[in-house]
């Protein structure tokens, strides 16, 4: 079970092309594939900040190719959530990093997984670590991953059709625990199951917002420190059953797009609370700011770097026709990528049940310079939209966007016959 990040699919810029085929790659295919997976940990994993030297070899030599499906191998090395099947995906490569950072892997750790999705995850652990356990709940999604594990000799990952939920006690106790999937609140028998002085990386909280947290536990107390807000695809089973808080799809909306909620990272650094895989973000305080006295701006001077946010939420398609979208922006020497040709904009990117992409539509278009003004549009929800992510930023552009009080009000409802 991997992000979701929803599905962050489709929200960046292509980098390149590779065309990888299931079995093991040609020569010239091989040296393309590291090609690009060297292209990408540099952008988006160094550069993020992930340092652990061990890490950033296993995400080089790791093909991510071949832990998605044929029609998805185009995008395998771009920094993306992509599906996988089954309503799941497998996560952004730069999530993956900063998740195996987070547990500081060691030779002798024995790991356990919860949620093994493609596989992808288990396989950068694999060479960092002892032995890898790893538990999937979607059993077609297990048998698939188990396969392409073995089929790569991934000789020390374990793998197990089961609720994640309830861990794997019989291998326990466990050096550290990296949870791909979200719970509400972290599973009682994955604290007994993690060693005393162990370390615990999970992603916590409601549907669509969640924290990341490293945790240790000590004395038998889990321990924890926010690391960056995230979203994952939501714990399935037993923690799905025992969730208190829901999203409501028929009453979408925007949390925090006044970003007057922050907190402090570990750098000591403003982070917007709500907001996810944020790239080259500031938040600014000003009394004049157009909502509040918060605000974000988003920097870049290499064309084609990420610099944005994202947000989820539920919608549901066949109660709402349309979404009406309104904020602020200013602007200072925007200048759209080259490559691209493409000028930053709010996009709205819609997916099914089986998180899917069904449909993308975006308001404003920011270049040059300007000061600040307001945006308002409408965006058409397609019927089989089951929820939605936001993204706000660069796109990719050089220059400065300054952005606030974006809002979300549902607008036609669907008429019923």
């Amino acid at each position: 079970m991997t992000l979701h990040e929803s599905t962050l699919a489709v929200l960046f810029s292509l980098l390149a092309s590779c065309a990888a085929n299931a079995a093991a790659p040609p020569a010239q295919s091989l040296r393309e594939w590291r090609r690009l997976a060297s292209e990408m940990v540099d952008k988006e994993i160094v550069a993020a900040g992930v340092k652990n030297e061990r890490v950033v070899k296993a995400m080089r030599d790791t093909p991510r190719h071949e832990f998605v499906p044929p029609g998805e191998r185009d995008r395998a090395y771009l920094d993306m959530a992509l599906p996988i099947g089954n309503s799941q995906t497998i996560s952004p490569p730069f999530v993956v990093a900063s998740m195996t950072e987070a547990i500081d892997p060691k030779p002798d750790d024995r790991v356990l997984e919860i949620g093994t999705g493609s596989g992808y995850q288990a396989a950068i652990l694999s060479p960092l670590v002892r032995d890898v356990y790893t538990i999937e709940i979607v059993e077609p999604l297990s048998a698939r991953a188990t396969r392409t594990l073995k089929r790569l000799a991934y000789k020390n990952v374990h793998t197990r059709a089961g609720d994640g939920y309830k861990g794997w006690p019989e291998a326990a106790p466990f050096d550290k625990i990296i949870v791909t999937c979200s719970p509400e609140e972290v599973p009682k028998p994955l604290v007994e199951q993690l060693k005393d002085g162990g370390l615990m990386v999970v992603p916590v909280g409601e549907r669509y917002r969640q924290t990341l947290y490293p945790m240790r536990k000590t004395d038998g107390k889990l321990k924890s420190e926010a690391l960056r807000a995230t979203l994952f695809v939501p714990m399935t089973g037993a923690a799905e059953s025992e969730r208190k808080i829901k999203p409501d799809p028929k009453k979408p909306q925007i949390f925090n797009g006044s970003f007057e909620e922050v907190v402090t990272n570990g750098e000591g650094k403003e982070e917007p609370v709500g907001w996810h895989y944020q790239r080259q973000l500031t938040v600014k305080t000003d009394d004049k700011a157009p909502d509040g006295k918060r605000y974000v701006l988003f920097h870049n001077a290499e064309p084609g770097r990420g610099s944005h946010a994202l947000q989820g939420f539920a919608v549901d398609g066949r109660s709402i026709s349309e979404l009406e979208l309104q904020f602020h922006a200013r602007g200072e020497n925007i200048r759209a990528d080259a490559k691209s040709d493409e000028l930053p904009r709010v996009i709205v990117t819609f997916y099914d049940d089986r998180r899917a992409t069904v449909g993308e539509e975006s308001v404003g278009k920011f270049e040059g310079t300007f000061p600040w003004r307001a945006e308002t549009g409408k965006v058409r929800v397609p019927l089989k939209a089951r929820e939605a992510i936001v993204r706000i930023g660069l796109l990719g552009a050089t220059g400065n966007l300054s952005l606030d009080g974006l809002q979300l009000r549902p607008g036609r409802a669907k008429v019923s016959h």
